[in-house]
């Protein structure tokens, strides 16, 4: 049986390989702490689940939902945003549900790109913006971040005829791995290279609420210090954004997000979603207006708790004599690996996790500006994170 060649580079990716490394840990009776996945263990706000919940009995949110039948939830979308960023969206014409955002980092690609195309993406970046190129037939063009530029990536330093033959950018700030934060200026720069090179500009901003400043309290803006992108660009000229609930509202098994931006993109986006499924089920369209429309109370106690855990983690980290700086933004802790692991993140992840059960996800899974790193999710209360720190010191010995 022979199977398409775009199916080749999807053979692995970093949680899926720390998914069959933390089996093997629990076989062997080792207590695991699963520091992997930024998949968060807060509940959904109550008001969320009881809007969902209402719908259950409601038949007539039982059968296929079309696109006008979102009309609600995409008026709850543009509302938010016009709330947070002061941005006029068009809830008809510019907004589309999804299935997550990565939904929408993998579906856009075929929409965009056709076969031998460049995207430009954040290397290190998020697994699957790599793979919606793939799945379009692409070719991937991976801009360095490194520390010393504070995550961000130099436009001037891609190559010519890369950016002769490329077509999209994908950007995400607050940034997963790194948990950098990308200026407004930083922004304005990205829109106007991509309006000269006439490339669309994605923005994934799964992370917009997830940021600290300096006193650990929220920002201003309605408790974001983190940019749109649609603030740069706010014509639409060449950007879609694309959000999740699952880090702000803690439903990640809901799977609800929504892409936001360039009418036309919306559009592209929208037939190519079309050949693929309806979208989801009528009540978590609900519960998730519920949890855009209502108080913000829950997401300003998500952000405590993810602080706190942040500092808890660090300052546990520091302790025992590994010295990582302190994260502005995101659930997440990118840490440097000291001597003899500074090129190994993946031998130390596998080996961390068969020695401690401790399992935390290798920067090289993340690209090749990862290597050199390892990424924690603070996906636990901060007694467990001590421990998992306390087994860390141990394998380090």
């Amino acid at each position: 049986m022979q199977f398409a060649k775009r199916l080749q580079p999807l053979q692995s990716n970093v949680f899926a390989d720390m998914d069959s490394n933390k089996a093997k840990a629990l076989m062997s009776g080792r207590q695991l702490i699963d520091l992997s996945l930024g998949s968060s263990d807060l509940p959904a706000h109550k008001d969320v689940i009881e809007a969902i919940a209402k719908s259950l009995n409601d038949r007539s949110t039982h059968g296929y939902l079309l696109f006008h039948g979102t009309q609600e939830f995409r008026q709850a979308a543009a509302n938010w945003y016009e709330r947070k960023f002061g941005l006029l969206v068009d809830p008809e014409t510019e907004v589309l549900p999804l299935i997550g955002s990565q939904e929408g980092t993998a579906h856009l690609p075929l929409a965009v790109l056709n076969p031998g195309d460049f995207a430009l993406l954040l290397d290190p970046g998020y697994p699957s913006h790599a793979g919606g190129i793939h799945l379009a037939s692409g070719q991937i063009y991976g801009m360095p971040l490194n520390a010393e530029n504070n995550f961000l990536p130099v436009f001037a330093d891609i190559p010519l005829p890369v950016l002769a033959q490329s077509r999209m950018m994908v950007l995400s700030y607050p940034h997963n791995p790194t948990s950098a934060i990308a200026p407004l200026s930083f922004f304005q720069e990205a829109v106007a290279f991509c309006q000269t090179h006439n490339l669309v500009l994605v923005h994934d901003f799964p992370y917009v609420d997830l940021v600290f400043d300096e006193t650990g309290e929220l920002g201003d803006k309605e408790h974001s210090l983190a940019p749109s992108i649609l603030q740069a660009d706010p014509d639409k000229s060449v950007s879609i954004e694309f959000f999740t609930l699952s880090k702000s509202y803690n439903m990640g098994g809901f799977r609800i997000g929504y892409a936001i931006g360039n009418a036309e993109l919306i559009r592209a986006l929208r037939q190519v979603k079309a050949a693929v499924d309806f979208n989801q089920y009528r009540g978590i369209l609900n519960g998730a207006s519920a949890a855009l429309n209502g108080s913000q109370d829950g997401v300003k106690s998500a952000v405590a708790t993810f602080r706190e855990r942040r500092d808890t983690f660090i300052n546990a980290l520091h302790s025992i004599g590994w010295q990582v700086p302190t994260p502005a933004a995101t659930m997440y802790i990118w840490a440097r690996l000291p001597e003899p692991w500074s090129q190994k993140s993946v031998e130390f992840c596998t080996q961390l996790v068969e020695a401690t059960g401790v399992a935390a996800s290798p920067g090289a899974g993340f690209g090749k500006s990862g290597e050199g790193y390892v990424r924690f999710a603070l996906v636990h209360e901060p007694t467990v994170l001590k421990t998992a720190v306390q087994r860390i010191a141990k394998f380090l010995l």
